[in-house]
């Protein structure tokens, strides 16, 4: 594979680098500026790409088709258990799987249309008074909709701070998660450990440190992919992940918790590598649902439509970014 010579100090390559930071989306070159180069928040540059950020490229097209009240439905649901059913239908385009995505790509409270999207969230599935809510539902839910609203910046809200309680309730005994209740820990569930990721650390319990310190073993254990047979879907890289695994999603949350030294991410940093394309860019390899039928990680339905940001098969800057990302944090381990 063709490497490029030209580095920035930590190993970088500079022309892809370079290729971010003069992306037309704001997202990407915001993360470039602030996780590559390390830019604080005040740099005008960091400025301008934040306060662009709901203005230009795939977050102003997301808001876009956003309803005047907050959701993305086509009809608002009339019923606590139809508002229930907007967590997972339809499948990929409905309001929760957007908001996820809006919080990937670095939205905020601070923007009126996400606040009237969290109302929502908060008003029909985190009701403390009503027994329709999502906090006890399966981890991947949970995990996945405590990521997005801590990301919104709603991580103090005591009803967010509930979803992490029921998170480190439902652990299993070897470290994991699993969306099956009484099954061990499975590499799958990876969406409680990434929620727990985006709390900032000082304000993480210790409850949540040793179950940070816990998930962590469990997938350095299995080095990212070493969970019975070989499943292809796993080796290929996507975005958005909605509720699926892949090896760049283990890479992602476990160097953002600051395992990126650990020699156990060995096997699956070389595969990272060897997918790096000779111009120093990585493809978008499927959008999901990417799946084998027969196994057990196949979770999701099968005539859906996707909802992808990039076209799979060619070079992306999401992927590109999400892959320096994690060399980054490697290097600054290592």
């Amino acid at each position: 594979m063709g490497r490029r010579e030209a580095t920035t100090s930590d190993g970088l390559d500079r022309a892809t680098l370079n290729g971010l930071l003069a992306s037309r989306q704001p997202s990407v070159r915001y993360y470039a500026l602030t996780e590559l180069l390390g830019r604080p928040q005040d740099d005008p540059e960091v400025r301008r790409a934040r306060s662009s950020l709901s203005r230009e490229g795939w977050a102003r097209d997301l808001l876009a088709t956003q309803g005047p009240e907050g959701f993305w439905e086509a009809h608002e649901p009339k019923t606590l258990r139809e508002w229930v059913s907007f967590l997972r239908f339809p499948v990929f385009q409905s309001s929760v799987w957007k908001g996820m995505v809006l919080s990937d790509l670095g939205l905020t409270s601070e923007d009126p249309r996400i606040r009237k999207f969290a109302d929502r969230i908060f008003q029909y599935l985190l009701p403390l008074s009503s027994p329709l809510n999502i906090f006890t539902e399966e981890a991947c839910i949970v995990g996945n909709v405590a990521r997005m609203l801590t990301r919104l910046g709603y991580g103090d809200d005591r009803r967010v701070r509930k979803l992490f309680d029921w998170m480190l309730e439902d652990q299993r005994a070897d470290g994991g998660w699993n969306c099956a209740p009484g099954k061990p820990g499975t590499l799958d569930a990876w969406e409680p450990l990434s929620a727990l990721a985006a709390v900032p650390k000082p304000k993480r319990s210790a409850a949540m440190e040793r179950a940070i310190d816990r998930g962590l073993e469990f997938y350095l254990e299995r080095k990212l992919f070493q969970e019975g047979r070989r499943y292809l879907p796993w080796f290929r890289f996507h975005y958005p992940t909605h509720y699926y695994y892949d090896v760049l999603v283990g890479l992602e949350v476990l160097t953002s918790l600051g395992a990126g030294g650990d020699r156990r991410l060995g096997p699956a940093l070389r595969l990272l590598r060897e997918k790096q394309r000779s111009d120093g860019w990585w493809n978008l390899d499927r959008v999901h649902p990417d799946e084998e039928p027969s196994h057990p990680a196949g979770r999701g339905p099968r005539r859906v439509r996707p909802l992808a940001l990039e076209k799979p098969g060619e070079r992306s800057l999401w992927t590109t970014l999400t892959a320096l990302r994690v060399l980054h944090r490697v290097q600054e381990a290592s």
